[in-house]
């Protein structure tokens, strides 16, 4: 019997992680899997959010009424527990406005719900994995660069949301760049963290919104500003694969920042 070389076809993955995504929008599960090992895979679950259009097209500001509707039952019920259905290792909630209108409280309360639908899949969020990676490098004072489609009251409840979790928030707002997700580029946002953050001397900045161009930037400012850079869909991953049990693959990632150099106190739980 002969035997055959097979090439590489997907199915040999170390750990498999769910992202729960805005229907349009397609950067989250871009950039976790362009950080992801060859080895780990990122499946996406769609979730209809009203301020966003067929294209990624979206308001220069978002209106927070669909913001809180997109984390209203049944429908990311219903994602969460379609994409649970599948063999995965962990679920991420690509999603981080939610997290600021709801607040901590309310944000643990919307994990509880959502535990009924996961099979017992561990699942993260931007905001929750953030906080767990400012404290694997032990950044107490934080800014925080909002994507421009943010408006300043959205803005204002997510440096209330940090400081609840008793970190001191030394900046934050929509960041100056243009509010249309095809236009931001990683040299504007560079220049943004560069001349309107980095004054603050924070010791670790958190670019949110998980659909903003972010990851690709990371390494070099942080080697130019001295200070940690996290970003929605990096911290996001991160601590989705700590949860998922795949240490070693986080270990290995390299060229998108020193968080995976460390680990999640408390294992990431």
């Amino acid at each position: 019997m002969s035997t055959i070389r097979a090439e590489k076809d997907g199915w040999e993955a170390r750990a498999r992680i769910g992202v729960v995504v805005p229907h349009a929008d397609v950067g989250p599960e871009s950039e976790c899997q362009a950080i992801a090992p060859d080895d780990v895979f990122v499946h996406g679950s769609r979730v209809y959010f009203g301020a966003m259009r067929a294209g990624g097209e979206m308001d220069p500001k978002i209106p927070h009424d669909p913001v809180r509707a997109f984390v209203e039952p049944p429908h990311i019920d219903n994602a969460v527990e379609l994409l649970a259905a599948s063999p995965l290792d962990a679920i991420a909630l690509g999603f981080t406005s939610s997290a600021y209108v709801l607040g901590a409280s309310g944000e643990k309360d919307l994990f509880a719900r959502l535990a009924q639908y996961t099979r017992g899949i561990p699942m993260t969020g931007t905001t929750k994995a953030a906080v767990a990676g400012f404290t694997a490098l032990g950044a107490r004072r934080i800014a925080l660069v909002n994507p421009p489609w943010f408006d300043d009251r959205l803005s204002g409840l997510g440096g209330d949301y940090f400081a609840e979790q008793g970190f001191e928030v030394v900046h934050h707002g929509p960041c100056g760049l243009p509010s249309n997700q095809k236009l931001i580029t990683p040299e504007a946002l560079s220049e943004w963290i560069r001349t309107t953050v980095a004054g603050h001397r924070p010791d670790a900045v958190l670019v949110a919104g998980n659909g903003i161009r972010a990851v690709g930037v990371i390494n070099a400012l942080e080697q130019e500003l001295g200070f940690s850079v996290l970003t929605a869909n990096q911290v996001l991953f991160w601590h989705a694969l700590h949860l998922a049990g795949a240490e070693e693959a986080a270990g290995q990632i390299t060229g998108y920042g020193r968080l995976f150099g460390t680990r999640p106190p408390g294992g990431g739980e």
